[in-house]
């Protein structure tokens, strides 16, 4: 089953349950889907639609960090529950041993020898690692291994 016919049934399956918080989550996430086939004028196959996942999650970890700046917990809480919802889309997390281990191969493979290669190895760690880690958690990685 592709990433698309399950999330459309987990959104059918959500209007039965009348969970209206996990509905609301999916519609978004659908309607996102829906905004960039439109603009691309193609269908997404599951790496795009993981692409879009991706954005929604920072997205959501942008605002979560701007609305407790802010003190407003409740909308804090409510981006918390979209992004339960929208990782349940994602493949497996990568642990941190994982991680390193994918960095350490790209820089080898890269023959990378200082910050001046840094868009090298992440060229290489970015589509394996898509959807599967915070990208930008990643990038401070790359970024102590190659300073250090």
């Amino acid at each position: 089953m592709s990433l698309k016919a399950r999330i459309t049934e987990d959104m059918k399956s959500a209007m039965k349950a009348r969970d209206t918080e996990r509905l609301a989550a999916i519609r978004l996430l659908l309607a996102a889907v829906k905004q960039k086939e439109v603009d691309e004028r193609v269908e997404l196959d599951d790496a795009a639609i993981t692409a879009v996942i991706d954005k929604m999650l920072k997205q959501r970890r942008d605002s979560i960090s701007q609305y407790e700046a802010a003190q407003r917990h409740d909308l804090a809480d409510k981006e918390k529950a979209e992004m339960a919802v929208l990782q349940d889309y994602l493949p497996q997390a990568l642990s941190a041993e994982e991680i390193d281990a994918l960095i350490a191969a790209a820089i080898a493979q890269s023959g990378a020898a200082g910050m001046q290669d840094m868009g090298k190895v992440m060229a290489i760690v970015k589509p394996q690692m898509a959807g599967r880690a915070d990208m930008s958690a990643v990038s401070a990685r790359i970024k102590s291994t190659l300073a250090g």
